[in-house]
């Protein structure tokens, strides 16, 4: 006996924000044996999209009953291989795919999944990609193994616990200084612009009322200019994502639970034992920053880098709001950078990214081999996709 199928359409605001918001708290399902986070938006279902220069958002209905939810985001990014020497195609992102615990293998994701393909189609997009974590076997069922989608990248979502009792350490031999956006901008363009998926409108993003800003960090006596740099350097821009939603810890495991207390009484009553990482109040919603476009040169790069994320550390500790976490994510071939970065293992999961060519064959075999080589170039994170 075949299920009847659900109609697609265009997100309405009046009609389904509230519907959206409860289909949203009856999908959240998480692993058992590790902590996750889950999204809080605030009522605003699309806050995830909405910075994006074009974006979607459909839902399935059947029986009148809203049972499937998915986003989607157009955009230009470089994409090595396509069309050289510029090497620029336009992407479309997947994201926030939810369909209702009982009416799940329908065949309503894979129809919500089509439906924003042919949204991308229509608006000249090449390749469309989404991002899941690594081991969530039902949604690489769903895009490889189901819909074409083949596995890109697998870079890391770093997570660091901010410490409001306590700064991080920031050498006295480290020079950090904001940059104006019209240098940061010019820096991106040209130290960057052939990293994978690298935004063509990042002028946009730096200028966006949820960047922070962008930072430098070089050793002190050193000069830095737009047209001198010194021989070691790091750069970090930060965008504050707590302003559009909050996370909040999932139902951790009990083990996770008696780690929470114990680790926190640690800190609180024995603060020797300040390498001991305790867990903040995650169990309410929560702010954090994002820190996307690390770039570091120099022999003594590593170490600048950690300087960095120290800063931003230290930047959140004395916000009034409730940052509680600064997040970022790297490729999977930047161990080193990953190095240097501080983040909590617990937190860290690694993601999946997986990608396919809608167009002509020649993307298709373009995305075939790209897929099918060890990855040579650093992965851009575009903040408004987080």
């Amino acid at each position: 006996m075949g299920f009847k199928e659900a109609i697609i359409r265009s997100y309405d605001r009046e009609a389904d924000r509230a519907r959206v918001e409860d289909l949203e708290r009856r999908s959240e399902v998480g692993p058992a044996e590790r902590l996750f986070l889950f999204t809080d938006t605030l009522g605003d279902p699309i806050c995830r999209i909405r910075n994006s220069p074009m974006y979607n958002m459909l839902v399935a209905e059947l029986n009148s009953e809203l049972v499937g939810v998915i986003q989607g985001s157009i955009k230009a990014v470089t994409v090595h291989h396509h069309n050289p020497p510029k090497d620029v195609a336009k992407v479309g992102y997947i994201l926030g795919l939810r369909v209702a615990p009982l009416h799940r293998r329908k065949g309503i994701g894979s129809s919500l999944v089509c439906a924003m393909e042919q949204w991308f189609l229509a608006h000249e997009v090449e390749y469309s990609y989404m991002a899941t974590d690594k081991h969530n076997e039902a949604s690489v069922k769903l895009f490889v193994h189901k819909l074409g989608y083949h596995k890109f990248r697998t870079p890391s979502i770093l997570v660091n616990a901010v410490r409001y009792n306590r700064s991080s350490h920031i050498s006295s031999n480290v020079e950090i200084a904001k940059l104006k956006l019209e240098e940061s901008e010019a820096i991106y363009r040209k130290l960057m612009d052939k990293m994978e998926f690298f935004p063509q409108d990042i002028d946009q993003i730096l200028r966006n009322k949820l960047s922070l800003g962008t930072w430098v960090a070089y050793q002190r006596g050193k000069s830095w200019s737009e047209g001198q740099v010194p021989d070691s350097w790091a750069m970090v821009s930060v965008w504050n994502s707590g302003e559009l939603f909050k996370l909040r810890l999932g139902d951790a495991p009990l083990s996770c639970l008696m780690y929470t207390k114990s680790s926190r009484l640690i800190d609180r009553y024995l603060p020797c034992f300040g390498l001991v990482p305790s867990i903040p109040d995650f169990f309410e919603p929560f702010g954090f920053y994002f820190m996307y476009g690390i770039h570091h040169e120099g022999p003594l790069s590593g170490k600048l880098v950690r300087s960095l994320c120290n800063f931003v550390h230290n930047m959140a500790k004395e916000t009034t709001g409730d940052c509680k976490v600064v997040v970022t994510e790297i490729g999977d071939h930047q161990h080193i950078l990953r190095h240097h970065i501080p983040h909590w293992k617990l937190l860290s999961p690694e993601d999946l990214w997986c990608v396919k060519a809608l167009k002509n064959n020649d993307a298709k075999n373009n995305l075939f081999e790209s897929t099918k080589t060890p990855p040579t170039r650093a992965l851009f994170v575009d903040p408004r996709e987080v």
